[in-house]
């Protein structure tokens, strides 16, 4: 059996019961302290390090008596991020010092940016870290750390989304709790996106239940997508590149027109997201945001929902552009009129549901949106 000191994201002692499999009550944790020590911010990070620093003192928690199976689980959620177990003594509160293993990162390894604050963390991301954290833990001895570790970012913007979901109006003519049994959830597999399966019922509209059903879900996060629209030259642009998902289901024009989209980061705004994107896929500063819609785009397959606008902007002269290559992105721009956009919205020439949804809404507030301009 062994003994663990936690002085990070750990110390939040809900996130430690989700990474060990057990209830917080079976947690026995008492404070302890490493000396000469301190706990950084990782730069650009939400998660800290321990380091070295002679008269510091890093607080933490300590929890005894872990077991093989409770270190394959740290290990697990710990180790595709480059931190390694060492041992060291602890103080506890009653004076005494004893020997716990310790998570330390790999010396120079991140760089740091002034002292890590546990009760900030808990307040912005303590509830997105644990929602990521079950989905993170579901695949414990189906995929490597290493595995996860390269993936995470997306669990963590899968957690964000989910949270925005739950933070959504409830239903006012059913309660779920009452409404909807769900009798088996499994994660069925996970990549840049993932798939969730369950066998549930729900309430009909008679009253009675349905049969168990199976269903699955893909699993994407929320995105923002924004149609630039130029009200004094009349003019949109819209964004082509290789759409992967349509190529896979047989589509033999898998090369999209489309509005600027992008998944929306944890932490981030719908209206923050949107304006980014604009930036890197079409290198436009938009001038104003008008929202259009919050939808789920397809309801019976995905849980991916988006925020649609139309973005004003100056489209006299786009430079820049083109996406991330860090993201693969291969994004080429056109700037057409807005005759143009409904010509190929009545021929149905294009594909994209939010492209239609942003065109047919712009075609009901053009004249507004023209004559705010000074047209």
């Amino acid at each position: 059996m062994t003994d663990f000191f936690f002085y990070g994201t750990l110390r939040h002692v809900p996130l430690l019961a989700v990474v060990l499999g057990r209830s917080v009550e079976r947690l026995a944790v008492e404070p302890a302290t490493l000396v000469d020590h301190r706990v950084s911010c990782v730069s650009g990070q939400i998660y800290p390090v321990i380091e070295s620093h002679a008269g510091s003192e890093a607080q933490g928690i300590l929890l005894r008596d872990l077991s093989e199976a409770d270190l394959a689980s740290l290990d697990f959620y710990e180790g595709g991020f480059g931190y390694a177990l060492r041992s060291a003594s602890v103080r506890l509160e009653s004076g005494d010092v004893v020997s716990a293993e310790v998570y330390f990162s790999k010396a120079g390894s991140l760089q740091t940016d002034g002292p890590w604050d546990l009760a900030t963390w808990e307040r912005d991301w303590a509830a997105v870290s644990m929602r990521a954290a079950e989905e993170m833990m579901a695949y414990h001895g189906r995929m490597t750390a290493q595995e996860i570790a390269r993936i995470y970012p997306a669990m963590f913007r899968r957690a964000s989304a989910w949270l925005a979901a739950q933070a959504r109006p409830e239903d006012p003519e059913h309660d779920l709790s009452q409404d909807v049994q769900v009798h088996r959830h499994k994660r069925a597999f996970v990549n840049f996106f993932a798939m969730e399966e369950m066998d549930l019922q729900f309430r009909r509209f008679d009253g009675t239940f349905s049969p168990v059903i199976n269903r699955c879900a893909a699993l994407v996060g929320r995105a923002s997508v924004i149609l630039p629209y130029d009200p004094v030259r009349d003019e949109v642009l819209l964004v082509e590149q290789f759409r992967a998902a349509t190529y896979i289901a047989g589509e033999q024009r898998p090369w999209m027109w489309e509005p600027v989209a992008g998944l929306i980061d944890p932490g981030e705004t719908p209206e923050q997201a949107a304006v980014r994107e604009a930036t890197e896929e079409a290198g436009l500063e938009v001038c104003r945001l008008e929202p259009v819609a919050e939808v789920y785009p397809s309801s019976g397959a995905s849980g991916e929902f988006i925020h649609v606008f139309v973005g004003l902007a100056d489209l006299s002269d786009v430079q820049g552009g083109g996406g991330l290559d860090s993201e693969n992105e291969d994004i080429r721009s056109k700037v057409i009129s807005f005759r143009e956009l409904m010509d190929g919205v009545d021929a149905r020439t294009y594909q994209d549901m939010p492209l239609v949804t942003a065109a047919l809404w712009l075609a009901r507030h053009r004249e507004r949106l023209r004559s705010q301009n000074g047209e």
